[in-house]
């Protein structure tokens, strides 16, 4: 009877017991559930980089080369990053209408799934920026006033005060930022398109380029106005009492020579 006492399991065992079962099925779950997710992730890209290269071959290999190396034709795409595909197909940019002193920027004609694809592969070749996500673009929050302090330092020489864009040397020229994606904006200064400097996140960090993009946007949306009538391409009232000065006092001049003239021959006559 002792022995049988003994023997006698504690009424908590068969709880305890379970317990240990759901531990166990946690922790292998945790153990195995990220490695599949993983596993799905890795899948994932994968076939986006095989789709990538396919729609490489086909659209760009003739210039950029098969491997992405480059060509006479176009530079190397290895270390140029997803964010600089994104801007130049996404932009319309790329494919190249023709070669020249400047890219100039049209129709989109891949879809966004297809940019996509193609950024995954031109990432594979080599490390480089990486597209932003939206809530890295999101003006929404930022300073503006910070961002046209910013933008007045490093982007009027070119894009000019209010981003209307203006002529560069040798046939280039700064594109208007009007109605730009911010996405795209965010992924010009990240990449530095053709003749623009690159803005990594060591020399302006991801806040000031929200508020630049949202200086931007604000300056060129509908509830920006110009009090002085015309804005000449945001140049200022400066530009346009210059304006006035020339054109207006020109008119008048001209104006005078001719009432000048006419009077002299009637007099005459």
């Amino acid at each position: 009877m002792k022995k049988l006492s003994a023997r006698r399991r504690h009424p908590l065992a068969a709880v305890v017991v379970l317990l240990l079962a759901l531990a166990a099925t946690g922790g292998l779950y945790a153990a195995f559930a990220p490695a599949s997710t993983a596993q799905a992730d890795e899948t994932s890209q994968s076939l986006a980089i095989e789709e990538g290269k396919k729609l490489y071959t086909v659209g760009c290999a003739s210039c950029h080369g098969v491997g992405g190396q480059g060509s006479s034709d176009g530079p190397s795409l290895v270390g140029v990053g997803s964010a600089a595909v994104d801007f130049q197909v996404g932009t319309g940019r790329m494919p190249a209408q023709q070669p020249g002193a400047q890219v100039p920027k049209k129709k989109v004609i891949y879809s966004q799934k297809e940019i996509d694809q193609l950024a995954a592969y031109v990432a594979s070749l080599g490390a480089g920026p990486i597209k932003p996500t939206k809530e890295q673009y999101d003006p929404s929050g930022a300073d503006i006033a910070k961002g046209g302090e910013l933008f007045r330092t490093n982007c009027t020489q070119c894009h000019n005060f209010t981003g209307e864009g203006g002529a560069l040397t040798h046939g280039k020229s700064a594109p208007s930022l009007e109605g730009v994606d911010p996405k795209h904006l965010y992924e010009a200064m990240q990449t530095g398109p053709q003749n623009m400097p690159s803005f990594p996140d060591s020399t302006m960090p991801e806040q000031q380029k929200r508020d630049i993009i949202a200086y931007v946007k604000a300056v060129n949306g509908d509830e920006s106005a110009s009090p002085g009538g015309l804005s000449l391409g945001g140049l200022g009232p400066v530009s346009e009492g210059l304006f006035a000065w020339i054109f207006g006092l020109g008119a008048l001049i001209a104006v005078a020579v001719w009432v000048a003239a006419h009077t002299a021959k009637a007099k005459k006559s």
